[in-house]
């Protein structure tokens, strides 16, 4: 009986793509970013803070002044219960983007980390695979955190809000795989205003705050194009169990956007660091 090599443990994905692509390693830049944040913890938890701040601000002030809404199905929620779930995959949005874009920028232009890594087994899809995973834990963490902050103030009605989670996991996965792309073609520090300024558009306008039939029908089209948008409406259909199809086209959305991410940064990396 032949003996398995190292080669055929890692799986057949590494003897499938470009030699120097992918090595399987993946795995080695999520333990080294583990160990990184293990040691920076109260920055890697500082993210939680601010979608917490937005919901106790709703619960205590502005919330009592508006009283219940349309939610999912036309059903009556309450304006926090509307917030809550698209405030959710806010937070996963954003603990996803701040490390494929900060923590990816700096590993590139200035520790030349990847630079390192690829004078070794690893491969620039390994890069990617791995800084992309880290981001989609961060933004997985955040979320499972207010989730929780959810179960105790009594936002959660529905068994199908469990799911919620994957979702977020999903939410993060999508930005995580755009962000890094983005970082690449950042040049200095200050443009990470850009990044902001994509984002600060999204978190006010996906539906966070008010459903999609306030705005005029051109609009509607617009905001429908909006990644967060998608993760949003999937948020506040599971927690109040109001499911339909168009969940399917949401999921679809995001799953493209993760797809054409870890393409387009794999594709990046190697044009950059292979030359």
């Amino acid at each position: 009986m032949p003996v398995p090599t190292e080669t055929s443990r890692r799986g057949l994905l590494p003897r499938i793509l470009p030699p120097g692509l992918y090595a399987g390693r993946a795995s080695a830049l999520i333990e080294r970013s583990l160990l990184v944040s293990s040691r920076l913890w109260l920055v890697f938890a500082s993210g939680v803070v601010e979608p917490l701040l937005y919901l106790f601000a709703f619960q205590i002030g502005f919330g009592k002044l508006v009283g219940e809404v349309a939610g999912p199905g036309g059903q009556a929620m309450s304006y926090v219960a509307f917030v809550a779930p698209a405030l959710l995959a806010a937070s996963a949005m954003n603990g996803a983007v701040l490390d494929s874009t900060f923590n990816v920028f700096f590993k590139f232009r200035y520790a030349k980390l990847y630079d390192a890594m690829l004078a070794t087994p690893i491969g620039p899809l390994d890069i990617a695979v791995g800084e992309i995973t880290f981001a989609v834990l961060r933004g997985g963490a955040y979320a499972a955190a207010f989730l929780v902050v959810m179960g105790v103030m009594g936002l959660i009605v529905s068994p199908w809000a469990l799911l919620m989670l994957p979702v977020a996991l999903l939410i993060a996965l999508a930005f995580a795989s755009v962000g890094m792309v983005c970082a690449t073609f950042l040049r200095s520090p200050s443009q990470f205003d850009y990044i902001q300024l994509a984002i600060m558009p999204m978190f006010l306008f996906s539906t966070t705050f008010y459903p999609l039939t306030v705005y005029p029908e051109p609009l509607q089209i617009v905001v429908q194009c909006i990644p967060l948008y998608h993760g949003v409406e999937l948020m506040r259909g599971l927690s109040v169990g109001v499911l339909d199809v168009s969940m399917v086209g949401h999921v679809a959305y995001l799953l493209v956007l993760v797809a054409v991410g870890v393409y387009a940064t794999s594709r990046r990396l190697a044009g950059l660091l292979l030359k």
